[in-house]
């Protein structure tokens, strides 16, 4: 049974076309809460401001995809880096290209600004970080160390490290001025998506693909705790600027945690998504998502959710919200010290990595400048957000009025048992927002609706069915006057179809009980050829999402069953088939690759060795079967979107064979 109220807790604000294709990348500026930054597979950057339908700016000049985007601190530059390993920077007051800067080998994942000096750190598929000086266009220094690819990075608040997360499993804090790892955090199961600083103490927070959040002290280099509480990844987090709690963004759903002792103060239930960016402004959390070629943005009101243990839920005074207090354990920590001025430099010492990695102007980069270009889309919305340097008021103001809740007249439903913020499930509609005119929109793909073809590869996410219509179940209107049909007619057509659907999935239950059966005595090897035997692939992907969990299950005789499967998992046209094949074969490719090419490049034994035999019989079938998968791996590489990073980085592993 579910309760109506009145209050809302969280709402959607909007949802746009940002881009004539998918979205790769989004950010929201820090500062105001307003500057939103969209990186497409058109290799556009196109800023927005929240809550406003129209395109600002778009700023062109990469040549391929743009897979990272960040907006420093003072919301006057933004940073966009590319499938190809190109990095662009734009001064949005200006409106033109600042630097171009060329280095890494693949994909940029992540990106970062200083919070004082004007240097960017970069992180790439190729597993390096690079610290670059915008002003010198040149790379500072190069960090390596991880092994897989580097998707988060973040600067400390006094500017001194630099934390990197990356799906190796790892986190790892650099000293910038002596171009070394301090420590490497190991704990996480899976791809860490997101690292965080926290505003003032020297405690790091981090989110991985493993479900959990853990949190590290940066003094003693230990684990300080973990809090696992969903079933699904971590996606963003977010500390709170008084660093009472942090805010992790999961699928559809917000959490609030504490650390010392962990807790969950509060769960909210908002349909974002895989959300992909936080930030906080007028005690409102600023959610954004995005799904092929639209970004949506949601407000969660934080004076109506718990952020302290101490406090309850939704206590206000005087239409304000009571002052938190302040977190148990936090004098126990050293405090950042924030320089006065501008930072210097790295030391001395660090040199650069390469005469290549040192680039002057010259008359390429002077070519790249003119191709890469700041289109003002819409000029009152650019003079009004990016006023000149030299202005004494900048707008949006640092204090501006807070998002408006959608109309109390339509109902939030609240599921029952629960307390309003923890399980809000948003049914109420955009606030009336006036729709100008299409014509006086600004000529750009991202504002003009599009009609959508069948995709042709079916996407995991989905929630509408393909190629259906409901009508299609539906009798037809004999009587063009009868304008309702009976509700007899209407199931006696709906349940046409339903014995049918009841044998495909009994067949499919009983197949999983089948493998399950043999998977319970402890024989994975038969319990594989059990589900391979039974030809149906929705099967075989059940099982390897097992079976990949656990990187110690895979054995040489596994991979000789699994990898004709995952041939077939590659060409398929459903999203989650092509995911698993990727990511089975990616943990092969990790763990049994250097194997099997040291064991076929290895002289023949003298005298019979019938266990080397059956070794070396095994390696060479794995080897062929391989061979024919990077074909496929070659052929897709140059997809776009996350497909194209995941045959990207398995193209990589890959090389060996071409």
């Amino acid at each position: 049974m579910a309760i109506s109220v009145a209050t809302k807790t969280a709402w959607k604000l909007q949802e746009i076309t940002a881009h004539s294709s998918n979205v790769s990348s989004l950010v929201l500026g820090k500062s105001s809460g307003r500057l939103l930054a969209t990186g497409g597979d058109d290799c556009r950057v196109n800023i927005w401001s929240v809550n406003k339908p129209n395109c600002i700016m778009s700023l062109t000049g990469h040549t391929t995809p743009v897979e990272s985007v960040r907006i420093n601190a003072n919301e006057e530059l933004i940073v966009a880096g590319s499938q190809s390993g190109s990095i662009r920077v734009w001064d949005l007051e200006a409106a033109k290209i600042l630097r171009t800067l060329m280095g890494h080998k693949a994909n940029i994942c992540s990106l970062d600004f200083h919070p004082f000096g004007s240097f960017v750190a970069s992180g790439s598929l190729d597993t390096n970080i690079k610290l670059w000086d915008v002003r010198r266009k040149g790379c500072v220094f190069r960090y390596k160390g991880h092994t897989q690819a580097v998707k988060c990075l973040r600067f400390s608040p006094d500017g001194k490290w630099l934390a990197s997360a990356a799906d190796d499993h790892t986190v790892k804090l650099w000293d910038l001025a002596a171009g070394k790892i301090m420590f490497e955090f190991t704990g996480h199961t899976g791809p860490v998506n997101v690292v965080e600083f926290h505003p003032n103490e020297y405690l790091l927070a981090s989110g991985s693909s493993d479900r959990t959040v853990r949190f590290w002290d940066l003094e003693k280099f230990q684990v300080v705790s973990c809090i696992e509480e969903e079933a699904t990844p971590v996606r963003c987090v977010l500390f709170n600027p008084d660093g009472c709690c942090l805010y992790s963004g999961y699928h559809d759903s917000l959490r609030v945690n504490g650390w010392e002792p962990e807790r969950c103060f509060d769960v909210v239930l908002v349909n974002w998504g895989k959300v992909a960016d936080l930030c906080i402004c007028n005690n409102q959390l600023i959610g954004v998502s995005f799904s092929q070629s639209t970004v949506s943005s949601f407000v969660v009101d934080l004076s109506r959710v718990t952020k302290s243990g101490s406090v309850l839920h939704g206590l206000i005074k005087d239409d304000k919200p009571l002052a938190q207090p302040a977190p148990t354990g936090s004098s126990l920590r050293r405090i950042y010290d924030r320089p006065s001025t501008t930072c210097s430099k790295p030391q001395s010492r660090v040199k650069h990595n390469s005469e290549s990695e040192r680039r002057s102007p010259s008359s390429e980069d002077d070519r790249d400048e003119k191709e890469s270009k700041a289109e003002i889309q819409n000029p009152e919305d650019y003079k009004e957000i990016f006023q000149p340097k030299n202005s004494i008021t900048r707008t949006p103001p640092r204090n501006s009025e807070p998002f408006p809740a959608p109309p109390e007249d339509e109902p939030v439903i609240v599921k029952e048992a629960a307390k309003p913020s923890q399980v809000v499930d948003i049914q109420t509609p955009l606030p009336n927002q006036e729709n100008p005119d299409p014509v006086q929109r600004p000529p750009i793909a991202s504002s003009t609706p599009m009609t959508r073809a069948e995709p042709s590869v079916i996407p995991a996410a989905r929630n509408v069915p393909i190629g259906l219509k409901a009508s299609d179940f539906l009798p037809a209107v004999k009587n063009q006057s009868q304008c309702e049909i009976v509700d007899e007619d209407a199931m006696s057509q709906i349940r046409k179809g339903h014995e049918t659907m009841c044998v495909v999935l009994t067949s499919r239950h009983k197949n999983l009980d089948t493998v399950r059966a043999i998977w319970s005595t402890g024989d994975i090897k038969t319990s594989v050829d059990s589900a391979v035997a039974i030809n149906d692939l929705s099967v075989v992907v059940d099982l390897l999402n097992i079976v990949n969990q656990k990187a110690s299950l895979w054995k040489l005789d596994l991979c000789t069953i699994v990898l004709p499967q995952i041939e077939k998992l590659l060409q398929s046209k459903y999203e989650s088939y092509v995911q698993t094949g990727c990511t089975s074969l990616k943990l092969i490719l990790q763990r049994f690759l250097p194997l099997i090419t040291d064991i076929l490049a290895a002289p023949p034994s003298v005298g019979v060795d019938i266990t080397r035999e059956e070794r070396l019989h095994k390696c060479k079938l794995c080897y062929k079967q391989l061979k024919n998968i990077s074909n496929i791996i070659k052929n897709k590489s140059g997809l776009s979107g996350r497909h194209g990073s995941a045959f990207r980085e398995l193209h990589l592993l890959m090389a060996v064979f071409e």
